[in-house]
């Protein structure tokens, strides 16, 4: 019986049932996921973008509060100017005075040649007891150093019609700035020969290193008018 029991195990495996065929909301899901990955990908893509736009949302009030702010430090920054700026504009105020000097000194002694060199002058008929034509060649230079004059004047009025906008804080620098320069520039009486005044007007500070060298400069004039002179050093 012992034998009977081995040889029926030993038999031959018999054959599998055949498998059973898929459901067909299976079969429809497999042919729809087969045929049309791309439009699944989208779905997917949308539902993960959709907290992206909650999460951006919810960021856009810090990001506007940010912008408030910067708003808020420009509209500071506009009512005051800036040393560095003030200093380059006051030079180029400085260099439009400058430019304007020459052109009208020209000006200025072409008009008086014109016009005293058109007048008749008789020797026998002297101005103040003087000779006409010395009279009539200084009133020539006369009229070239009105021209002279009237330069730095209409450089200013040009340079002021530019800068229309921003003349306000313009002024009110100008004012800060002659405190500063009243504040630190040295007694001229203790001027000498050998130790002139410099720049007593801050006319040449054109920039925040200009304005240091002023100051270096001041100090040495101060150093040289008051400190003794050390004999070893002779």
């Amino acid at each position: 019986m012992a034998s009977i029991s081995g040889l029926a195990l030993l038999s031959p495996l018999q054959p599998l049932s055949p498998l059973r065929p898929l459901s067909r909301s299976c079969q429809a899901t497999a042919r729809v996921l087969h045929a049309c990955p791309v439009p699944c990908a989208r779905v997917r893509f949308n539902s993960t973008k959709a907290p992206s736009k909650n999460a951006t949302g919810a960021g856009s009030a810090p990001d506007a509060a940010t912008t408030k702010g910067t708003g808020k430090v420009t509209e500071q920054e506009k009512q005051t100017l800036r040393w560095g700026d003030y200093l380059r504009i006051r030079r180029k105020k400085r260099r439009w005075e400058t430019a304007m000097t020459v052109p009208m000194t020209i000006a200025g002694f072409a008009g008086g040649i014109a016009y005293f060199g058109n007048l008749e002058m008789d020797p026998t008929k002297p101005i103040f007891n003087v000779d006409p034509m010395v009279v009539y060649g200084f009133a020539t230079l006369g009229c070239a150093g009105f021209g002279y004059l009237m330069g730095p004047v209409i450089g200013s009025s040009i340079w002021r019609m530019t800068h229309r906008r921003t003349m306000a804080l313009i002024e009110a620098r100008d004012r800060e700035f002659h405190q500063h320069i009243v504040k630190n520039r040295v007694d001229p009486t203790a001027q000498s020969a050998t130790n002139p005044v410099p720049d007593f007007y801050g006319e040449k500070i054109g920039s925040l290193h200009d304005y240091r060298q002023w100051l270096r400069d001041q100090l040495k004039y101060k150093k040289k008018a008051y400190l003794p002179e050390d004999p070893e050093s002779k």
